[in-house]
């Protein structure tokens, strides 16, 4: 149902999404990308039905907002491979976060348990500088297990 009424499309990392900003101002990058919005934001939404963001990287800064819905579980592997955790959702007596960011380079998975109240979380993602395909890496088993071998089973249970 949520799907349909914000006009949510399946994303390629799983989940659900639709782009619902782009900046009118662009920005000269001064590494190898080409000039680019400054910032673009999306809906992004985990369900019942789709409960798992797979592992992928990347290059900008993602800025993380929680909306509703059900808890969404984050596992971030930094490039020198050190896993950090933390949980959107709105008990922040528990330590759950509201807002979330993810540095560029680092490789994030997300989860909803399938059995949750709501059966969906739903979050904002704000990218700066904005996001284009060419800059998001997804993850294989394979390859991520090459980079870091000290989580294999996280990989294994985040990797369809």
């Amino acid at each position: 149902m949520i799907t349909e009424i914000l006009d949510l499309k399946g994303h390629v990392e799983g989940g659900f999404f639709r782009r619902t900003y782009e900046s009118d101002y662009t920005l000269e990058l001064d590494d190898t990308r080409e000039s680019r919005l400054s910032m673009t934001s999306i809906f992004y939404l985990l369900s019942s039905e789709s409960p798992l963001g797979q592992f992928h990287s990347n290059r900008s800064d993602i800025m993380h907002f929680f909306h509703m819905g059900d808890p969404i579980e984050y596992y971030m592997i930094d490039p020198e491979g050190n896993l950090t955790t933390a949980v959107m959702g709105h008990d922040i007596r528990s330590g759950q976060v509201l807002q979330l960011v993810v540095p560029g380079g680092t490789w994030k998975a997300s989860k909803i348990e399938e059995a949750g109240e709501y059966g969906y979380g739903l979050i904002s993602e704000a990218v700066t500088p904005g996001f284009i395909y060419d800059d998001m890496t997804l993850g294989s088993r394979s390859y991520l297990q090459q980079l870091f071998p000290q989580h294999t089973k996280l990989i294994d249970d985040l990797l369809p």
